[in-house]
């Protein structure tokens, strides 16, 4: 089974350190994950939120790691030599790191973000390039694989970095069913694309109510017009009160969910991807490769070839 260690510094943030620990550690009827802390030393461990975590493995644990996740911590000081070593070791024997927030600086200590592309919380991604001139800071990602090394911007962005893996290893649905589990907002843009389920946008139940029913149709040819008349109000008013309420388009929306329905599609069929395109109202499989290229930077069949599941 594939194990998860959670390797928790002094001054762990608490909450980044439950958000793998809910995701790998919630045991179901499929046990995808063994999930476990560590720290240097078994033991307790303190946080920034005033109260000490039990770490149930010292710093051996790592050596037996699938996936070792950096929780945030407050940076003061670097890692320890130990740690770094570790830190290293694994990553040279093929295990996947991933950080959380300020883990990321953990990672860079290491050397394991040199040349890489990288993010952390947006507070803190300045100090983070000052300190690994090296690493090529994004702050405006909620988070950023490159290859085995992933980083998530802070706090509740690891939640979209652990359920992309999720999703990596065990596919769409594995996904969407943690997502639901936890009932969290099952779809966030990152670093890369992501997808869950189609989101219909908190709004007044006239806009709901509209959403809902354009989802229903996204094969439809559906104009600006159609969906101001089933909301009851006039097509200018229409736009005006959705752009207030939702931040952007109707038509813009519109494309948006076309597209999320077309990964969807890409994820869990086998259809061609004329069929995919025609079925989400993109039209043709050239625009779909548009649209994929411009929002996911990647190729329909590349993106079904990773998102189906790896195991």
């Amino acid at each position: 089974m594939h194990l998860v260690v959670a390797f928790c510094l002094p001054d762990v943030v608490a909450f980044d350190l439950a958000i793998p620990s809910e995701v790998f550690g919630h045991h179901d009827e499929r046990n995808r994950y063994t999930f476990v802390t560590a720290a240097l030393e078994q033991g307790p461990v303190p946080t920034t939120s005033g109260y000490d975590i039990h770490a149930n493995h010292g710093i051996a644990a790592l050596k037996d790691a699938d996936t070792i996740v950096i929780p945030g911590y407050a940076p003061h000081d670097p890692p320890t030599t130990p740690v770094i070593d570790a830190l290293q070791a694994a990553a040279q024997r093929g295990a996947r790191l991933i950080s959380v927030c300020t883990g990321a600086f953990a990672l860079a200590a290491a050397g394991l973000l040199d040349g890489r592309r990288a993010t952390t919380h947006w507070r803190d991604s300045g100090e983070l390039a000052v300190r690994h001139p090296k690493v090529n800071v994004d702050a405006d990602v909620l988070y950023v694989c490159e290859g085995q090394v992933m980083t998530s911007a802070g706090v509740a962005a690891g939640l979209d970095l652990c359920l992309h893996l999720v999703r990596l290893d065990h596919g769409a649905d594995a996904a969407s069913d943690v997502a639901r589990r936890m009932v969290v907002a099952p779809y966030r843009e990152g670093g890369q694309a992501q997808y869950v389920e189609r989101p219909t946008p908190t709004t007044a139940p006239g806009l709901a109510a509209t959403c809902t029913w354009a989802l229903a149709r996204l094969a439809d040819p559906i104009s600006v017009t159609a969906m101001a008349a089933h909301a009851g109000w006039a097509p200018r008013t229409f736009a005006r009160r959705f752009l207030s309420e939702t931040g952007t388009t109707p038509l813009r929306w519109l494309t948006a969910q076309r597209l999320l329905e077309a990964r969807r599609l890409l994820e869990t069929t086998d259809l061609p991807v004329d069929q995919i395109a025609s079925r989400c109202g993109l039209g043709t499989s050239a625009n779909l490769r548009l649209h994929l290229a411009r929002d996911a930077a990647t190729t329909p069949t590349a993106y079904r070839r990773t998102y189906r599941g790896s195991r």
